[in-house]
């Protein structure tokens, strides 16, 4: 198995505008089969509480240097703070849940799907499974949550090979790509 690699197609400190560019780039997209994950890095027992409301059965770990606990070791995520909180497969309609819960936490939602488009101008075909994400990271600048923000940035993954897609895709809605390509975490 392979990443997929990112790239920064939007920065904004209005998240129904992220939520609205990636709605855009969802349309492109080929999303017969649609899932979406959710992490977010959870510092205080508020923050883990109103989480846990909107994914109860998230796998979580401890999050820093030096630090143990995990859902898998059955500890409690209270006495591990901070954590990071992670849920796969999750129903698109659970986004809004999830980022009102979230409110000033550092979150990212990532929309799985089954492909891009085919992009000709720029000689690709369809772009398989393994690099068809969106990601939106809320109260963060980077996909690994370890630097929060103010504002929320949006992401498209594509193959590392196919990474002249990350530039198509952000011109089909407007916008060009921001910084370089990253690999993505998993």
């Amino acid at each position: 198995m392979s990443n997929s690699y990112a790239q920064a197609v939007l920065r904004t400190t209005d998240v129904a505008e992220a939520l609205r560019v990636a709605g855009q780039l969802l349309d492109l997209a080929d999303t017969g089969e649609l899932e979406v994950d959710f992490e977010a890095r959870v510092s205080t027992p508020r923050e883990l509480e109103r989480l846990t409301e909107v994914m109860p059965d998230a796998d979580w770990w401890s999050y820093g240097a030096d630090r143990h606990g995990s859902s898998r070791d059955g500890d409690s995520p209270s006495e591990c703070l901070p954590i990071f909180m992670s849920r796969w497969c999750m129903a698109p309609e659970d986004v809004e849940a999830f980022l009102a819960a979230a409110g000033s936490v550092p979150v990212m939602v990532r929309w799985d799907f089954s492909s891009w488009p085919e992009a000709p101008e720029v000689g690709l075909g369809f772009g398989g499974t393994r690099g068809a994400y969106v990601t939106v990271c809320v109260n963060a600048r980077d996909l690994y949550l370890e630097e929060p923000a103010t504002d929320h940035t949006v992401y498209v993954h594509v193959k590392q090979v196919e990474a002249q897609r990350a530039a198509w895709l952000a011109a089909q809605v407007g916008l060009e790509v921001i910084g370089e390509l990253q690999m993505a975490p998993l």
